[in-house]
Protein backbone atom coordinates (compact mmCIF):
# COMPACT_ATOMS: atom_id res chain seq x y z
CA UNK A 1 0.00 0.00 0.00
CA UNK A 2 2.71 2.51 0.84
CA UNK A 3 4.62 1.29 -2.47
CA UNK A 4 1.06 2.46 -4.56
CA UNK A 5 1.09 5.70 -2.06
CA UNK A 6 4.66 6.46 -3.77
CA UNK A 7 3.66 5.88 -7.17
CA UNK A 8 0.54 7.82 -6.90
CA UNK A 9 2.60 10.97 -5.02
CA UNK A 10 5.05 10.51 -7.97
CA UNK A 11 2.37 10.85 -10.65
CA UNK A 12 0.68 13.65 -8.72
CA UNK A 13 4.12 15.82 -8.51
CA UNK A 14 5.20 15.04 -12.58
CA UNK A 15 1.45 16.42 -13.86
CA UNK A 16 2.20 19.46 -11.21
CA UNK A 17 5.34 20.22 -13.12
CA UNK A 18 4.16 19.50 -16.51
CA UNK A 19 1.12 21.93 -16.12
CA UNK A 20 3.41 24.91 -14.52
CA UNK A 21 5.50 24.32 -17.44
CA UNK A 22 2.60 24.62 -19.79
CA UNK A 23 1.04 27.88 -17.76
CA UNK A 24 4.43 29.83 -17.81
CA UNK A 25 4.75 29.53 -21.21
CA UNK A 26 2.57 31.16 -22.88
CA UNK A 27 3.23 34.08 -19.45
CA UNK A 28 7.33 34.58 -21.14
CA UNK A 29 6.01 35.20 -23.95
CA UNK A 30 3.46 38.07 -22.42
CA UNK A 31 6.11 39.45 -20.45
CA UNK A 32 8.55 39.23 -23.58
CA UNK A 33 5.55 41.33 -25.40
CA UNK A 34 5.55 43.61 -22.79
CA UNK A 35 8.92 44.26 -22.13
CA UNK A 36 9.41 44.60 -26.32
CA UNK A 37 6.67 47.44 -26.14
CA UNK A 38 8.57 49.19 -22.76
CA UNK A 39 11.79 49.73 -24.76
CA UNK A 40 9.93 51.26 -27.83
CA UNK A 41 10.44 55.19 -27.49
CA UNK A 42 7.44 56.83 -26.96
CA UNK A 43 7.28 60.64 -27.95
CA UNK A 44 4.49 63.19 -26.94
CA UNK A 45 3.41 65.80 -29.28
CA UNK A 46 1.73 68.64 -27.92
CA UNK A 47 0.47 71.15 -30.63
CA UNK A 48 -0.83 74.30 -30.28
CA UNK A 49 -4.09 73.68 -32.54
CA UNK A 50 -5.21 71.93 -35.43
CA UNK A 51 -7.52 73.92 -36.40
CA UNK A 52 -4.45 75.34 -38.67
CA UNK A 53 -3.43 73.09 -41.80
CA UNK A 54 0.60 74.35 -41.12
CA UNK A 55 0.22 72.59 -37.79
CA UNK A 56 -2.17 69.69 -38.82
CA UNK A 57 1.01 69.29 -41.43
CA UNK A 58 3.80 69.73 -39.11
CA UNK A 59 1.60 66.82 -36.99
CA UNK A 60 1.91 64.48 -40.02
CA UNK A 61 5.39 64.68 -40.63
CA UNK A 62 5.92 64.05 -37.23
CA UNK A 63 3.91 60.69 -36.79
CA UNK A 64 4.76 59.88 -40.34
CA UNK A 65 8.31 59.59 -39.26
CA UNK A 66 7.56 58.38 -35.63
CA UNK A 67 5.86 55.00 -38.00
CA UNK A 68 8.89 55.13 -40.11
CA UNK A 69 11.42 55.11 -37.01
CA UNK A 70 8.97 52.55 -34.83
CA UNK A 71 8.27 54.87 -32.27
CA UNK A 72 5.28 55.51 -30.69
CA UNK A 73 3.67 58.88 -30.74
CA UNK A 74 0.62 60.49 -28.75
CA UNK A 75 -0.66 63.77 -29.83
CA UNK A 76 -2.54 66.22 -27.90
CA UNK A 77 -4.38 69.06 -29.86
CA UNK A 78 -4.36 72.60 -27.05
CA UNK A 79 -7.11 74.33 -29.29
CA UNK A 80 -5.30 77.36 -28.83
CA UNK A 81 -5.39 77.44 -24.90
CA UNK A 82 -2.94 78.02 -22.46
CA UNK A 83 -4.34 76.02 -19.55
CA UNK A 84 -5.57 73.48 -22.09
CA UNK A 85 -1.94 72.83 -22.68
CA UNK A 86 -0.41 73.05 -19.35
CA UNK A 87 -3.06 70.18 -19.13
CA UNK A 88 -2.70 67.87 -21.73
CA UNK A 89 1.31 68.01 -21.44
CA UNK A 90 0.67 66.91 -17.45
CA UNK A 91 -1.57 64.13 -19.20
CA UNK A 92 1.48 63.17 -21.73
CA UNK A 93 4.02 63.35 -18.50
CA UNK A 94 1.98 60.98 -16.57
CA UNK A 95 1.93 58.45 -19.92
CA UNK A 96 5.52 58.20 -19.17
CA UNK A 97 7.02 59.50 -22.64
CA UNK A 98 10.22 59.40 -23.51
CA UNK A 99 10.62 62.80 -25.06
CA UNK A 100 8.58 65.69 -25.60
CA UNK A 101 7.80 67.93 -28.55
CA UNK A 102 5.98 71.34 -27.67
CA UNK A 103 4.41 73.65 -30.29
CA UNK A 104 3.75 76.34 -27.63
CA UNK A 105 0.07 78.08 -28.04
CA UNK A 106 1.73 81.07 -25.44
CA UNK A 107 5.72 80.64 -25.31
CA UNK A 108 5.55 82.71 -21.99
CA UNK A 109 2.69 80.57 -20.58
CA UNK A 110 3.77 77.45 -21.33
CA UNK A 111 7.02 77.74 -19.24
CA UNK A 112 5.44 75.82 -16.33
CA UNK A 113 4.25 72.90 -18.36
CA UNK A 114 8.27 72.59 -19.90
CA UNK A 115 9.18 73.03 -16.07
CA UNK A 116 7.08 69.77 -15.14
CA UNK A 117 8.65 67.79 -17.53
CA UNK A 118 12.13 68.75 -16.58
CA UNK A 119 11.05 68.00 -13.19
CA UNK A 120 10.15 64.36 -14.55
CA UNK A 121 13.38 64.01 -16.23
CA UNK A 122 11.87 64.06 -19.64
CA UNK A 123 13.57 65.77 -22.29
CA UNK A 124 12.40 68.80 -24.22
CA UNK A 125 12.10 69.68 -28.01
CA UNK A 126 10.08 73.04 -29.14
CA UNK A 127 8.54 73.36 -32.45
CA UNK A 128 7.78 76.37 -34.64
CA UNK A 129 7.45 78.20 -31.47
CA UNK A 130 10.03 78.69 -28.65
CA UNK A 131 9.36 78.61 -24.68
CA UNK A 132 10.85 81.83 -22.73
CA UNK A 133 12.20 79.28 -20.17
CA UNK A 134 12.58 75.86 -18.82
CA UNK A 135 15.14 73.42 -20.09
CA UNK A 136 15.05 73.01 -23.71
CA UNK A 137 17.13 70.34 -25.54
CA UNK A 138 16.84 72.08 -28.61
CA UNK A 139 14.31 74.56 -30.96
CA UNK A 140 13.64 73.39 -34.14
CA UNK A 141 11.72 76.42 -36.34
CA UNK A 142 12.80 78.34 -39.39
CA UNK A 143 14.38 81.44 -38.77
CA UNK A 144 11.16 83.90 -38.05
CA UNK A 145 12.96 86.74 -38.10
CA UNK A 146 14.51 86.53 -41.60
CA UNK A 147 10.83 85.71 -42.97
CA UNK A 148 9.61 88.71 -41.18
CA UNK A 149 12.22 90.57 -43.16
CA UNK A 150 11.64 89.03 -46.66
CA UNK A 151 7.98 89.60 -46.79
CA UNK A 152 9.15 93.25 -45.55
CA UNK A 153 11.73 93.38 -48.42
CA UNK A 154 9.47 92.11 -51.26
CA UNK A 155 6.60 94.94 -49.87
CA UNK A 156 8.86 97.26 -49.83
CA UNK A 157 9.92 96.48 -53.37
CA UNK A 158 6.60 96.04 -54.54
CA UNK A 159 5.63 99.65 -53.93
CA UNK A 160 9.03 101.93 -54.44
CA UNK A 161 9.41 101.93 -50.69
CA UNK A 162 6.78 104.33 -50.43
CA UNK A 163 3.20 102.97 -48.88
CA UNK A 164 1.03 102.55 -46.13
CA UNK A 165 0.67 99.58 -44.70
CA UNK A 166 -1.76 97.34 -42.40
CA UNK A 167 0.15 94.36 -40.40
CA UNK A 168 -1.93 91.48 -38.77
CA UNK A 169 -0.36 90.13 -35.57
CA UNK A 170 -0.33 86.68 -34.27
CA UNK A 171 -1.08 85.20 -30.60
CA UNK A 172 0.29 87.99 -27.79
CA UNK A 173 3.32 86.37 -26.50
CA UNK A 174 3.92 83.46 -29.15
CA UNK A 175 7.25 83.45 -30.40
CA UNK A 176 6.09 83.48 -33.89
CA UNK A 177 4.35 86.64 -34.13
CA UNK A 178 6.86 88.82 -32.09
CA UNK A 179 9.61 87.30 -34.12
CA UNK A 180 8.04 87.97 -37.46
CA UNK A 181 7.33 91.18 -36.59
CA UNK A 182 10.58 92.18 -35.56
CA UNK A 183 11.64 90.87 -39.20
CA UNK A 184 9.03 92.90 -40.99
CA UNK A 185 9.90 96.38 -38.85
CA UNK A 186 13.82 95.96 -39.30
CA UNK A 187 12.96 96.21 -43.01
CA UNK A 188 9.83 98.77 -42.40
CA UNK A 189 11.71 101.03 -39.94
CA UNK A 190 14.77 102.21 -41.57
CA UNK A 191 12.49 103.39 -44.59
CA UNK A 192 10.62 106.59 -44.66
CA UNK A 193 7.98 106.20 -47.37
CA UNK A 194 6.52 102.89 -45.59
CA UNK A 195 3.60 103.81 -43.06
CA UNK A 196 2.45 101.09 -41.25
CA UNK A 197 -1.83 102.82 -40.74
CA UNK A 198 -2.82 99.93 -38.86
CA UNK A 199 -1.33 96.68 -36.79
CA UNK A 200 -3.80 94.83 -34.94
CA UNK A 201 -3.99 90.88 -33.68
CA UNK A 202 -5.90 88.66 -35.60
CA UNK A 203 -4.73 85.56 -33.61
CA UNK A 204 -3.55 83.82 -36.63
CA UNK A 205 -7.13 82.84 -37.54
CA UNK A 206 -8.81 83.16 -40.72
CA UNK A 207 -12.01 84.18 -39.51
CA UNK A 208 -10.49 86.79 -37.09
CA UNK A 209 -8.39 88.39 -39.91
CA UNK A 210 -11.35 88.60 -42.00
CA UNK A 211 -13.17 90.55 -39.09
CA UNK A 212 -10.37 92.66 -38.03
CA UNK A 213 -9.41 93.40 -41.55
CA UNK A 214 -13.04 94.76 -41.86
CA UNK A 215 -12.87 97.05 -39.03
CA UNK A 216 -9.35 98.82 -40.12
CA UNK A 217 -11.05 99.17 -43.49
CA UNK A 218 -13.90 100.83 -41.73
CA UNK A 219 -11.36 103.32 -40.48
CA UNK A 220 -9.80 103.36 -43.59
CA UNK A 221 -9.85 102.57 -47.39
CA UNK A 222 -6.01 104.01 -48.35
CA UNK A 223 -4.19 100.72 -47.56
CA UNK A 224 -1.49 99.69 -50.18
CA UNK A 225 -0.52 96.39 -49.09
CA UNK A 226 -1.28 94.35 -45.83
CA UNK A 227 1.30 91.61 -44.31
CA UNK A 228 0.03 88.85 -41.92
CA UNK A 229 1.97 86.49 -39.66
CA UNK A 230 0.70 84.12 -41.16
CA UNK A 231 -1.38 82.83 -44.63
CA UNK A 232 -5.09 81.92 -42.25
CA UNK A 233 -5.15 85.40 -41.50
CA UNK A 234 -4.12 86.80 -44.67
CA UNK A 235 -6.70 84.47 -46.37
CA UNK A 236 -9.59 86.21 -44.03
CA UNK A 237 -8.42 89.67 -44.69
CA UNK A 238 -8.42 88.88 -48.40
CA UNK A 239 -12.43 88.26 -48.06
CA UNK A 240 -12.61 91.42 -46.41
CA UNK A 241 -11.17 93.48 -49.14
CA UNK A 242 -13.31 91.56 -51.83
CA UNK A 243 -16.33 92.80 -50.48
CA UNK A 244 -15.24 96.00 -50.24
CA UNK A 245 -13.38 95.81 -54.35
CA UNK A 246 -10.56 96.65 -53.15
CA UNK A 247 -8.23 93.81 -53.45
CA UNK A 248 -6.83 94.90 -56.87
CA UNK A 249 -5.41 97.68 -55.46
CA UNK A 250 -4.00 95.83 -52.09
CA UNK A 251 -0.59 94.05 -52.04
CA UNK A 252 -1.50 90.85 -49.52
CA UNK A 253 1.38 88.88 -48.12
CA UNK A 254 1.64 86.05 -45.96
CA UNK A 255 3.40 83.74 -44.29
CA UNK A 256 3.32 79.59 -44.16
CA UNK A 257 2.93 78.57 -47.66
CA UNK A 258 -0.96 76.30 -46.44
CA UNK A 259 -2.23 74.76 -49.11
CA UNK A 260 -4.73 77.74 -49.74
CA UNK A 261 -2.37 80.38 -49.89
CA UNK A 262 -0.38 78.91 -52.38
CA UNK A 263 -3.92 78.16 -54.73
CA UNK A 264 -4.38 81.86 -53.50
CA UNK A 265 -0.92 82.82 -54.99
CA UNK A 266 -1.55 81.00 -58.66
CA UNK A 267 -5.07 82.81 -58.41
CA UNK A 268 -3.43 86.25 -58.36
CA UNK A 269 -5.52 87.31 -54.83
CA UNK A 270 -2.48 86.98 -52.83
CA UNK A 271 0.93 88.34 -54.24
CA UNK A 272 3.32 86.35 -52.01
CA UNK A 273 3.63 83.96 -48.98
CA UNK A 274 6.73 83.47 -47.01
CA UNK A 275 7.34 79.75 -47.01
CA UNK A 276 7.93 77.33 -43.96
CA UNK A 277 8.22 73.68 -44.43
CA UNK A 278 5.63 72.44 -41.36
CA UNK A 279 6.12 69.00 -42.83
CA UNK A 280 9.81 68.78 -42.56
CA UNK A 281 9.77 70.45 -39.01
CA UNK A 282 8.16 67.45 -37.64
CA UNK A 283 10.37 65.39 -39.50
CA UNK A 284 13.02 66.92 -37.98
CA UNK A 285 11.82 66.98 -34.42
CA UNK A 286 11.63 62.78 -34.31
CA UNK A 287 14.65 62.81 -35.82
CA UNK A 288 15.78 65.18 -32.43
CA UNK A 289 13.80 62.73 -30.52
CA UNK A 290 15.67 59.69 -31.83
CA UNK A 291 19.16 61.34 -31.22
CA UNK A 292 18.55 62.20 -27.50
CA UNK A 293 17.64 58.98 -26.80
CA UNK A 294 20.44 57.03 -28.47
CA UNK A 295 22.31 60.51 -26.26
CA UNK A 296 23.40 61.82 -29.13
CA UNK A 297 24.58 65.75 -29.49
CA UNK A 298 22.30 68.15 -31.05
CA UNK A 299 22.76 71.72 -31.69
CA UNK A 300 20.43 74.38 -29.51
CA UNK A 301 18.67 75.51 -32.29
CA UNK A 302 17.76 73.21 -35.46
CA UNK A 303 16.59 75.51 -39.12
CA UNK A 304 14.30 74.67 -41.82
CA UNK A 305 15.26 76.75 -44.75
CA UNK A 306 12.37 79.58 -45.52
CA UNK A 307 11.71 80.79 -49.23
CA UNK A 308 9.02 83.54 -51.01
CA UNK A 309 6.49 81.77 -52.98
CA UNK A 310 5.02 84.10 -55.92
CA UNK A 311 3.35 83.37 -59.08
CA UNK A 312 6.30 83.09 -60.71
CA UNK A 313 8.48 81.11 -58.37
Amino acid sequence: MAKWSKVLMFVVVIVFILGACSTNAPGSEEDNDKEANNDKVKVGLSISTLNNPFFVTLRDGAESAAEEAGFEIVTSDAQNDPSTQLSDIEDLIQQDIDVLLVNPVDSEAVVTAVESANQADIPVITVDRSSEGGEIVTHIASDNVAGGEIAGEFIAEQLGEEGKIVELEGISGSSAARERGEGFHNIMDELDGMEIVAKQTADFDRTKGLSVMENIIQGTKDIDALFAHNDEMALGAIEALESQNMLEDVIVVGFDATEDAVAAVNEGRMLATVAQQPKLIGEKAIDAAGKIVEDEALEEFIPVELELVTEQK
